[in-house]
């Protein structure tokens, strides 16, 4: 049972009071496996909690008389606090990178760029794409209107157009979102692999478990058949005596 330490004056606090800061009479008690116990004094209560090493925790202080449950005060937070934990590292926030392209740009450069927009898609971030125009390029927008469609054609199995390319200024700007396919890491591949070899090691062990136990029955077979051959010539060479 935790310790309770005493407020001093008024606290604001997310946490349910606990123990002997449950000043109510009555409180209507539930047991530490969810059954339903009834309304009793809270000095009663604290007496149960102290008998099973347990906490009275309220856990709906605005109903008449306030819930309390009996728990593991301790346990209880370190559970919810391994909860958080595990759902802030299954929630997944896609970051927004950026990739800036020339209007006048070789082949080459668009490659070496395209590759990095692939990545970024691939590993479940957005990219935004901004093409810079200088000087009079700025009077033919088009061109780099263009040069963001190709971009979105050649990357489509990664990624979809999730803002149209549109004009900001002496840029342009089109954002890209990854498509809604799960992208195998690394370390998923190498477990997939090794599921794949201890499957086929599983299989050949059984042909040959099973080639083996054949093998076995055509031995025992041939040494019955000898056996019997054996018996029949010694039964003969009897009734010749």
């Amino acid at each position: 049972m935790l310790p309770v330490f005493r407020r001093i004056g008024v606290i604001i606090s997310d946490e349910p009071r606990i123990n002997e800061e449950i000043r109510v009479p009555q409180v209507r008690l539930i047991g530490p496996k969810g059954e339903q116990v009834g309304v009793i004094a809270t000095s009663v209560a604290l007496n149960l909690a102290r008998e099973a090493n347990l906490d009275l925790v309220e856990v709906a202080p605005t109903a008449k008389p306030p819930v309390a449950k009996l728990i593991d005060y301790g346990k209880y937070k370190y559970n919810e606090k391994m909860k958080a934990r595990e759902a802030r590292r299954n929630q997944t926030t896609a970051e927004v990178k950026e990739i800036r392209f020339r209007l006048k740009i070789d082949d080459h450069d668009f490659d070496v760029k395209k590759g990095h927009v692939l990545r970024f898609l691939n590993g479940g971030d957005k990219v935004k794409v901004t093409i810079m125009l200088r000087g009079r390029e700025q009077s033919r927008p088009i061109g780099g209107v263009e040069l963001l469609r190709r971009l979105a054609d050649e990357v489509s199995e990664s990624g979809t157009v999730e803002f149209a390319p549109k004009q900001e200024g002496r840029n342009i700007i089109m954002t890209l979102a990854p498509k809604g396919k799960k992208i195998h890491t690394q370390s998923e591949q190498r477990r997939r692999g090794a599921e794949s070899r201890a499957e086929r090691q599983a299989r050949q062990a059984a042909r040959l478990a099973a080639k083996q136990e054949v093998q076995a029955q055509a031995a025992a077979a041939v040494n019955a058949m000898q056996s019997d051959q054996h018996h029949k010539e010694g039964s003969n060479a009897e009734d010749e005596n």
